[in-house]
């Protein structure tokens, strides 16, 4: 552990690096990478006007449905916390006992696969966005708490087609990966 005022400057500058390469990590998870205290987390960020994890949450929110064109905010599962219109975006969920299975506590995969759709229908610059096709894989079982963070991107587009991948993680192990073709265009609307 580093003390002093050199050590409290080193460590302002590696939260910030932290804060800015993962938004939404807890305090507890910080004090834990940097072996102080919660509150000594929680005296930083007050120094360095960084507001807390909800808080921070609520903000990026706030700037990506703004930007949604396919969606309402009451559609989309999950939080949209980072969205590049056209590019990629950021999710996230909390599992919920409610979205378990009762016997085991493990997430049912349809609020998966729904996190992880809806982010890739939030990313498209459309009004009107559907699924195509979807390739799915579930890699490891999601539990009740677990923050459920999607990354989604475009990888390519073709006039009215968007190759969509969205990667779902749990405390950086990756737990879902599904590649989604997303279309623009009804079918009636091309005459078919």
């Amino acid at each position: 552990m580093v003390t002093g005022r050199m050590g409290k400057l080193k460590r302002h500058e590696k939260l910030k690096n932290a804060l800015q390469h993962e938004p939404f990590i807890t305090d507890e998870e910080l004090a834990a990478h940097f072996h102080v205290s919660i509150q000594t987390i929680r005296l930083d960020r007050m120094e360095l006007k960084i507001p807390e994890q909800r808080e921070r949450m609520k903000q990026m929110a706030t700037q990506a449905y703004g930007s949604v064109k396919s969606l309402s905010q009451e559609e989309i599962f999950g939080e949209l916390v980072d969205l590049e219109l056209g590019k990629s975006g950021i999710s996230i969920l909390i599992a919920q006992k409610e979205m378990a299975f009762e016997r085991n506590g493990i997430i049912r995969g349809h609020h998966i696969f729904a996190q992880a759709n809806s982010l890739a229908v939030a990313i498209i610059d459309a009004e009107v966005v559907l699924t195509g096709e979807a390739r799915l894989r579930y890699l490891k079982p999601v539990v009740i708490g677990d923050k459920i963070i999607a990354r989604g991107k475009i990888m390519s587009s073709k006039k009215d087609k968007y190759r969509v991948e969205v990667i779902t993680k749990v405390n950086g192990e990756t737990v879902f990966r599904g590649e989604f073709v997303m279309v623009t265009k009804m079918r009636d609307e091309e005459g078919i």
